[in-house]
């Protein structure tokens, strides 16, 4: 699955791709250079961000699942018990 940043996105990470060599670098980098780094970037990197993410997301997921049963549990046959329960004893 590639990934695919939105035109507004892809356009902000290529000028703080150059602002960071004009603030870091010996030389600047221009708009189409820092253009194919971030696709490189993208293409070569990207996914491994990506897959941690997928990996945090399912772990998370997996771990809520498995409150489920505590948060939404309701123990049976407990009809009589309320009753029990509420019952005076007769004298």
């Amino acid at each position: 699955m590639a990934i695919e940043l939105p035109k507004d996105t892809r356009k902000e990470a290529i000028a703080s791709i150059e602002r960071y060599f004009r603030e870091h670098m010996d030389e600047p980098i221009g708009n189409i250079a820092a253009g194919g780094l971030l696709g490189f970037f993208l293409e070569e990197i990207g996914p491994v961000v990506y897959n941690q993410a997928v990996a945090d997301v399912q772990e998370r997921l997996q771990a809520r699942v498995a409150e489920l049963d505590l948060e939404v549990h309701e123990d049976p046959f407990q009809y009589w018990r309320k009753f029990e329960r509420q019952a005076k004893p007769r004298k």
